[in-house]
């Protein structure tokens, strides 16, 4: 953890960090973080508090070097800062970043183990505990999920992309989501279990598939299901973790900043999750001390029915977060992104949910003529429905000096293609949002309703 200020600007960033559990981390040799972030609260005249979630990440210097960069490309915004000051002279903006252990899965760990260089035709022995453990810690800890693990890296070690999921593996698998206690619940459900359910041999079978139409990438042969478990047991993490320890966070800042200092949250991927589980509280019951005033939705990799009040596909069912708009928990503007060049949610998100459904079905999910699939993130369809409470617009993402006419109370679903599209093969543009266009889309939102009066 750290308190970092940024070179070259009068930034600086507080990075708190959570245990798995949603506790905050109690080991940083500045002292507790919260606590300091209380007394900048109490000693300087803040107007404006930015809590930023990442997505999937490993560890804490991978969240401070997103959060430099991330936070570094708003610092560079000189006309929207001169935005901020026309709303508040004194503009001062208190900045916490969060941390939160977050990899589903790691293609370092696999890439440098014996599975990769057997597979390329170099015989030798390896020890495959330090995967088990691995993701034993992702999935569960138990010794049935253990074994289980050792039979499914077992089988990656004799044969990484055999024609058939061979059926101890299958079984295997099945043992590994029992154990990890993830459900399957459907439209509406909380993150992790809105969800079909687990079919490690579609999973296998429809990702097979689609890495043979997808420039010959592999998704991970025996590994596909083993990616799909981790992947929805880090959604329920960051749920947990942001309706816990995010939402107690939120309230206590909330509490101790004076009435008049503005709250913005900005997350990317499943730090979507994270931050609107942070507004939601535990099942939609936590009661804010008052709104905040801004939200960003990055390339967000939750349901894209999320937040609307009756899922359009599914009558009478809310999406798990509708509450943060039912209850009116933005006052500001609401923005999300989305670019067709995100691979991660725009094809694998999907794969995660529904393999089974898509055995039958064609995985373009961008075609013009295609209605909504059941199962999409927001970062690659924006928040979809409708309702009362829940007006979302589609919109173009402006350039980094461009024009929005932002309407306080609205969700913006800023399609950024043009400029969201630099990548690599696996997640596609998944993180490329470290960029002036972005920054300017957040400092847009969080000075709208001041603009608004």
């Amino acid at each position: 953890m750290t308190i970092e200020t940024l070179p070259g600007t009068a930034f600086k960033y507080f990075l708190l960090a959570f245990t798995p559990d949603g506790t905050e981390r109690l080991d940083d040799p500045d002292g507790i973080m919260s606590h300091l972030i209380v007394e900048q609260l109490q000693q300087e005249p803040i107007t404006d508090v930015f809590i930023f979630s990442h997505g999937w990440l490993s560890d804490v210097p991978a969240a401070r070097y997103q959060y430099r960069r991330w936070i570094q490309s708003m610092a560079n915004q000189a006309a929207d800062l001169e935005r901020m000051r026309q709303i508040d002279p004194g503009f001062l903006p208190c900045l916490i970043g969060i941390h939160w252990p977050s990899q589903p899965w790691g293609d370092d760990e696999l890439a440098r183990s014996a599975i990769a260089l057997k597979y390329s035709g170099v015989e030798m022995t390896l020890k495959v505990d330090p995967l088990v453990d691995q993701y034993a810690g992702r999935i569960a800890d138990t010794l049935a999920a253990r074994q289980a693990l050792q039979i499914v890296f077992n089988a990656a070690i004799d044969q990484i992309s055999p024609e058939e999921l061979p059926p101890e593996v299958g079984d295997a698998y099945r043992i590994l989501d029992q154990e990890s206690s993830l459900k399957s619940e459907g439209l509406g459900a909380a993150p992790s279990a809105d969800r079909e359910p687990f079919d490690p041999e579609s999973t296998f079978l429809v990702a097979r598939e689609e890495a043979l139409s997808f420039s010959g990438f592999s998704w991970g042969g025996v590994l596909a299901p083993l990616r799909t478990l981790s992947f929805w047991k880090m959604k329920d993490r960051g749920r947990q973790i942001g309706e816990t320890g995010g939402f107690q966070l939120l309230n206590q800042l909330q509490r101790t900043a004076r009435p008049t200092v503005r709250f913005h949250l900005v997350g990317h991927s499943f730090g979507c999750i994270v931050l609107s589980g942070m507004l939601n509280g535990s099942g939609g019951q936590g009661q804010l001390i008052r709104p905040v005033d801004s939200l960003a939705l990055l390339q967000g990799a939750l349901s894209h029915w999320s937040y609307c009040p009756n899922i359009p596909i599914a009558p009478g069912t809310p999406g798990y977060f509708s509450r943060i708009f039912s209850q009116g928990k933005v006052l500001g503007t609401t923005i999300t992104t989305q670019s067709s060049f995100d691979t991660a949610v725009g094809k694998w998100y999907p794969l995660a949910a529904g393999a089974a459904s898509l055995l039958v079905k064609s995985i373009n999910f961008y075609g013009e003529a295609n209605p909504l699939p059941e199962y999409g993130a927001v970062g690659a369809f924006g928040a979809q429905g409708g309702g009362d409470d829940f007006k979302a617009l589609d919109a173009r993402m402006a350039s980094a000096d461009g024009i929005y006419d932002f309407t306080p109370g609205t969700v913006y679903n800023l399609n950024g293609t043009e400029y969201i599209r630099n990548g690599n093969l696996t997640e596609g543009a998944h993180n490329d949002i470290v960029r002036p266009e972005v920054a300017h889309a957040i400092w847009q939102a969080a000075s709208s309703r001041g603009m608004a009066g």
